[in-house]
Parts: C-alpha cells; structure tokens; sequence
C-alpha cells in the first residue's frame, strides 16, 4: 500500500481499535493461480503476539481454507471511515482555484500466514465468543445456547477455524493531513453539514488530526 509518510498510522493501539470497531475484513491471499479474496468477520486477541491474532471461521464449503497460500502472506484488510472530499469546502479553492476533489479513508492491513483449525471444541468456543461480541448491544441478545444442542453442532461440522497470527500491521489514515489548516476546518464543517453517519464518523477523524498538532 502507498503510504506518504503524513498519512502514515504507526500506533499499534490505534490500529487494534480500528480492527475491532471494524471487523469485516477483505482477507486476501494466493491459490491456484489467482488471487482470492473473502469477506470473513474477525475477532482480533491483542494478547497473542507482538501485533495479534486475527480469528474468524469460514464455510467448510469454501474452499479457501485448503487453497490459501502457505508461504507468502495472506492480507486482511479492515475499512474504517471514508467519504469524499470536495475542494469546495476548502477556502484555499475560492482564493486561488488550486485545488481538486479527493477522497478521505482510514484503512489497516494485517498481514499473516494463515492457520487453519478444525476441533470442534474450538470452533464452538469461537462461535460462542463471537456471538457474545455482536449480541452484546442487542436489546435481547441471542446466545448459541438458544438453538438446540444437535442443530449447533451440524452448524459446527460445516465451518473451519482460520486463525491469523499478524505479522505485520500497516495503517493509512489519509485525512487532510496535507491541508493548510483553514482548509482542514472547511473540511470538517463540510461533513458536518451533510449530518449523515459516514459524514460525521470522518468529520471526528479530521478534527482528531488537527488536535494532534
């Protein structure tokens, strides 16, 4: 990934952060012949390793987990806030014109070589675990408990743990750094002002960026 240094994110917490309030990851990796990519919800155990383990599960039916590549890394990649930029929220644009759209993103990428896990005793831990994660802000959270016990364990028999010790993380926040500061001001009153969700969730990131300074 491109990376000028300005846009360079380096702190392992942050990073973390991002992963878990993002846990949708873009997993990629090499098999036969082409590049394969999955869509596979993370949980990320800071506590294993210098950087952390990504864990998650796939269908037994996918064939990933057999065709992943075994010795060059896999890539996850985890998307946080973004939404385009326009130069008329900047006030350098009105006073000389020299200015172009773009688009403002923070994004981490984990790199690791997969590892793949089939106890079933496991993959019930995980399951629970992950469960109680993203059941936890419901108003009546489900627990794989509620499902009878011989329905959760055929479920179980057709995934397969993948476990992602990481080697490396790597993370872009490219947030107007590279704006004179009115600008960056225009900016985060132009997100605002479009109130919605994405919007604002950026609008946090610049203003945290111009804090930092």
């Amino acid at each position: 990934m491109y990376i000028p240094k300005y846009h360079e994110e380096s702190d392992a917490l942050v990073l973390q952060s991002l992963i878990k309030a993002h846990p949708l990851g873009t997993w990629a990796t090499q098999g036969d012949g082409e590049l394969i990519v999955n869509h596979v919800p993370f949980l990320l155990d800071a506590s294993r390793g210098d950087c952390g383990t990504l864990v998650g599960h796939v269908a037994r039916a996918n064939g990933v987990w057999q065709s992943f590549s075994k010795s060059v890394p896999s890539v996850v990649v985890f998307q946080g806030a973004e939404s385009y930029i326009t130069p008329s929220w900047y006030p350098s644009k009105h006073a000389h014109g020299k200015a172009v759209p773009t688009w403002n993103y923070v994004v981490v990428h984990a790199h690791g070589l997969p590892r793949v896990i089939e106890d079933q005793a496991w993959l019930l831990r995980h399951v629970n675990q992950l469960t109680d994660v993203h059941e936890a802000g419901q108003a009546l959270p489900w627990r794989v408990s509620d499902a009878p016990a011989e329905f959760t364990a055929h479920m179980i028999e057709r995934i397969v743990g993948i476990e992602i010790p990481i080697a490396k993380l790597v993370g872009k926040w490219k947030v107007s750094q590279n704006r004179p500061e009115p600008d960056k001001l225009g900016v985060v009153a132009g997100l605002l002002a479009k109130d919605d969700p994405p919007s604002r969730a950026m609008a946090e990131v610049v203003n945290r960026q111009i804090s930092k300074r």
